[in-house]
């Protein structure tokens, strides 16, 4: 199904997100939420195992774009991590 969405697309591998930008998105959710812990980056890191503090978990995400989940979509002014194509359509529908 298509609707008639405007989208703003960001790579932020080419342009990382500030800590400022972090905290915006981490907001509503939380930084634990934005964390990517299943990432591979996280294993090569030597942190798979470990418990992180939400300071060490930010400080992670600025220094590896690999650990913050992704896709990350605003909706309105709905924040949604990784969401499923049902997710995203149902999402769209209400919006």
């Amino acid at each position: 199904m298509q609707r008639n969405v405007a989208v703003t697309e960001r790579d932020f591998f080419k342009d990382p997100f500030s800590e400022a930008e972090i905290r915006q998105l981490a907001a509503s959710a939380g930084i634990a939420q934005l964390f990517a812990r299943r990432s591979p980056s996280l294993k090569a890191l030597g942190l798979a195992d470990q418990e992180l503090s939400e300071p060490q978990m930010l400080e992670l995400m600025l220094k590896e774009p690999r650990l913050v989940r992704r896709p990350l979509v605003r909706l309105g002014g709905k924040l949604l991590i990784s969401p499923s194509p049902k997710v995203l359509e149902a999402a769209l529908g209400a919006g």
